[in-house]
């Protein structure tokens, strides 16, 4: 039998999360659902009926103002703006299902790592330990002018994050023992303090005597997750990625990057297999190959030129607020630019690129992966895609919401399940990290 895949559903807390325009059409909810804890529930409650590993939340800090050299394209085009904090819904989704998952983005940046050890111990107690942590150190240079702290460089970002991580990791493997908790009514104890320590961290970033402010949680560490596309960013998955988020071309270039992953994860001293990698894909699933086409014309006719060239300001840094659609690519001098482009041009060498089709790449995937069709069709595509590159699953983005996930659930989802590619019911009482990597799995693998 093939192997199952792993299937999450990605959103952030805030409209037309990765389809910018898409709040304009009829069937999008997101808009006023972002912020009704209700209508999270009902979503929460439509992935575990699918059968879903997870929930993932994407989160960002600050806004971006890059695109025309201010923010006012972002607000306009809700460019993941006006948005809520998705750590607090997770105690609500979790009453509210059994076993989906919540991966949840959090910013190793902006807040220090005693508060973040303490709010993921308590997410993964009150989930009994369907927790992730999407670790990532911000990009949005607006955020130092919110008062979150200074924007550091790119990779020393990444230095930052391994020693925050590291301080993590004591306090969340080594600061309680097992059995620490023995309720002594007899002789008035509630926790051995003998069992109880200090980390005494003392690096660069961080001094924490510690000790832990929580008792152990059911993973103790939450599930890492990492999403670094760079090189800095790659070797901080190697080191600490238990599951890594990918967007990469199909065909080759994309099993050369699963290839690439899992050489730097032997690098870094951990069996490549400790590693799952999932990839972002964009898709529109309807009960016909015509009916999902119609609706991708419809997705073509509501999306945001602007809106998407604020969103790539924002990821890139390159401003295009001063360049038509029509504008060439070639014409611009940015070598970032071209570095985007050269990932499409592979596909027709002989097309002039412009910035109006870079928008329009971005709405149909970005790194090449939009799969539109009937249930046969895309289970078809997905199928080819995890075999010729060797991933693990699959973060599904779909638009509108909830109307695309439903037809995933009401599609989808059965004919993957017929092929032995879906789990048809969850295993009982089993973490995430048991989840992905077997029964006994209690520990986090990201650790030589």
């Amino acid at each position: 039998m093939a192997d199952e895949l792993i299937l999450n559903g990605f959103i952030q807390c805030s409209p037309n999360h990765q389809i910018k325009g898409m709040w304009k059409h009829p069937l999008d909810e997101t808009s006023r659902g972002y912020r009704d804890l209700k209508w999270w529930i009902r979503l929460g409650e439509l992935l575990e009926r699918g059968c879903f590993d997870a929930l993932f939340f994407a989160d960002v800090h600050g806004t971006y103002d890059t695109y025309g050299g201010n923010r006012d394209a972002a607000v306009r085009h809700a460019v993941q703006f006006p948005g809520i904090d998705p750590t607090v819904l997770i105690p609500a989704l979790a009453a509210a299902t059994d076993h989906l998952g919540f991966g949840v983005t959090y910013s190793t940046t902006y807040f220090p790592p005693f508060q973040a050890a303490k709010l993921f111990s308590t997410l993964d107690h009150l989930t009994d330990g369907r927790i992730a942590w999407n670790v990532v150190t911000s990009y949005l240079p607006d955020a130092e002018r919110q008062g979150l702290g200074v924007h550091l460089e790119h990779d020393e970002r990444y230095d930052r994050a391994d020693e925050f991580l590291d301080v993590c990791y004591k306090l969340w493997e080594q600061s309680w023992e097992d059995g620490a908790i023995v309720l002594d009514a007899a002789n008035d104890i509630h926790t051995d303090p003998s069992k109880i320590h200090e980390i005494d961290h003392h690096g660069r970033w961080f001094d924490v005597q510690g000790p832990h402010m929580v008792e152990p949680s059911p993973q103790r560490t939450p599930v890492i997750f990492q999403a670094g596309s760079s090189a800095r960013g790659m070797q901080f998955a190697a080191q600490h990625g238990e599951a890594v988020f990918v967007a990469s071309p199909q065909g080759a270039a994309g099993a050369e990057l699963v290839t690439n992953l899992r050489e730097a994860a032997a690098n870094a001293g951990r069996d490549p297999s400790s590693m799952k990698i999932i990839h972002a894909t964009r898709l529109i699933v309807a009960e016909t190959d015509q009916e999902a086409h119609a609706m991708k014309a419809e997705w073509d006719r509501n999306f945001s030129v602007e809106g998407f060239l604020a969103l790539f300001g924002g990821w890139t840094g390159i401003d295009l607020g001063g360049h038509s659609p029509d504008t060439p690519i070639a014409s611009i001098p940015a070598t970032a630019m071209r570095t985007w482009v050269e990932r499409w041009q592979r596909e027709d060498p002989n097309h002039e690129w412009t910035v109006g089709d870079l928008a329009r790449r971005l709405s149909e995937g970005g790194a090449g992966t939009a799969f539109v069709g009937s249930a046969t069709t895309v289970a078809d595509q997905l199928e080819e895609f995890a075999e010729t590159t060797g991933l693990d699953g699959f973060n599904l983005i779909t638009s509108p919401v909830p109307w695309g996930l439903e037809q995933v659930v009401d599609h989808l989802v059965p004919e993957l399940q017929r092929r032995g590619r879906l789990r048809t019911e969850y295993e009982p009482n089993e973490t995430l990290r048991e989840r992905w990597f077997g029964r006994g799995a209690t520990h986090p693998r990201s650790q030589p």
